[in-house]
């Protein structure tokens, strides 16, 4: 009679885990969609037109200009990463910490607490997107440990 160690199946499973065909599919979808919206959309205007973002914000939400930039960059950084394949677990798992924070503004320095509710969801995308592409951490890890 044989007994299977289930720790050491899982440690090898972890590291060599790659998501289905349908979900890569998905996945990258998503990745794309949301990698452009935030080169795009959200850290775009904050590079481009960032004295007109800090005139029409309102008074309880006053950024320093420089922090703004720094945003800007971060997360059109971010969106870039999320589709290059070797980054996109770790542009996810950024940007999923980049949006609880600015859910955490949103609800405690803003005052607007329903506006909170955007950056969670995609807070929870990117952190799905980072466990179903943690293979290319290790990927990446051993490649530079080379």
């Amino acid at each position: 009679m044989t007994t299977a160690n289930p720790t050491a199946s899982y440690s090898a499973d972890a590291v060599t885990y790659r998501p289905g065909k349908i979900r890569n599919r998905v996945l990258w979808t998503l990745q794309i969609l949301l990698g452009l919206f935030f080169i795009i959309a959200s850290g775009g205007p904050k590079l481009v037109i960032p004295n007109s973002l800090t005139e029409n914000a309102s008074e309880n939400l006053t950024i320093p200009f420089a922090l703004l930039i720094f945003i800007g960059i971060v997360e059109v950084a971010g969106g870039i990463a999320l589709m290059v394949p070797r980054l996109s677990a770790l542009a996810a798992a950024g940007l999923s910490v980049l949006t609880v924070l600015a859910a955490g503004t949103q609800a405690f320095i803003a005052d607007k607490p329903a506006m909170a509710i955007f950056p969670l969801a995609l807070a929870a995308i990117f952190a799905w997107i980072a466990y179903e592409r943690r293979a290319t951490i290790t990927d990446l890890r051993t490649s530079l440990s080379r």
